[in-house]
């Protein structure tokens, strides 16, 4: 990969979410994605890597992706930028989701900048393209480097499997959808870090996933 970013992987909360902290080398700036929580294990690796948290990105509204957002947003004082609108529901539900899920108390929050397909999000010298990817939650959004050729696709895939979408106004038509046209196109060559679990290629998901590999999408 070149040398234009760097990241770490922070398992967070009991559902062991992948919270990335990306790091721009040539400025030693940082950005997080999808904070969900364990605030204080975020904040020693920020500090591990000396590096300046500039921004927060969130992939969808879920508890375990964004209940952190709050207490990294006013300790750094840093602006939170996504999901796209169709999350709104789920981030105005959080007092909801904790009380549901067993999680402490959270409040709600506004985004700074909500996201729409097409728009780009930066952070030091990186710069992301934004893909709207509806499916797992309606206003999921994916981050792609192009020059790192890395995404960030929070819960629309994960290594051998994909998204559910038995949750408030998930549709599965779309998700599939979402991952043949959003995603794919993008090169199987990149690498993605998902919401849960290992990372792989889209390459590697086009071979074999059991849900979206191209020999079961044929099929559909």
């Amino acid at each position: 990969m070149p040398d234009t970013l760097r990241f770490e992987i922070i398992p967070v909360t009991p559902l062991q979410q992948n919270c990335t902290l990306l790091i721009c080398p040539a400025s030693n700036t940082a950005a997080l994605v999808d904070p969900g929580g364990d605030v204080e294990d975020i904040v020693a690796a920020i500090e591990r890597h000396g590096a300046r948290l500039e921004k927060i990105f969130l992939t969808h509204g879920h508890l375990d992706h964004v209940g952190g957002t709050v207490a990294l947003r006013d300790r750094y004082g840093v602006p939170v930028e996504g999901p796209h609108p169709d999350d709104a529901f789920w981030i105005d539900g959080l007092p909801m989701q904790a009380q549901m899920f067993g999680f402490p108390p959270l409040p709600a929050f506004t985004p700074d900048r909500w996201l729409e397909g097409g728009d780009t999000v930066c952070f030091g010298q990186v710069e992301l393209a934004v893909r709207h990817c509806p499916g797992h939650t309606p206003g999921h959004v994916v981050f792609f480097d192009a020059q790192a050729r890395l995404a960030l696709v929070g819960d629309v895939l994960f290594a051998g499997s994909i998204g559910r979408t038995d949750l408030p106004r998930g549709n599965h038509a779309d998700l599939l959808r979402t991952i043949r046209e959003q995603l794919w196109p993008l090169g199987n060559d990149v690498r993605f870090i998902p919401g849960h679990g290992p990372m792989s290629t889209f390459g590697a998901e086009r071979r074999s996933n059991p849900f979206v590999a191209d020999s079961v999408l044929a099929r559909g």
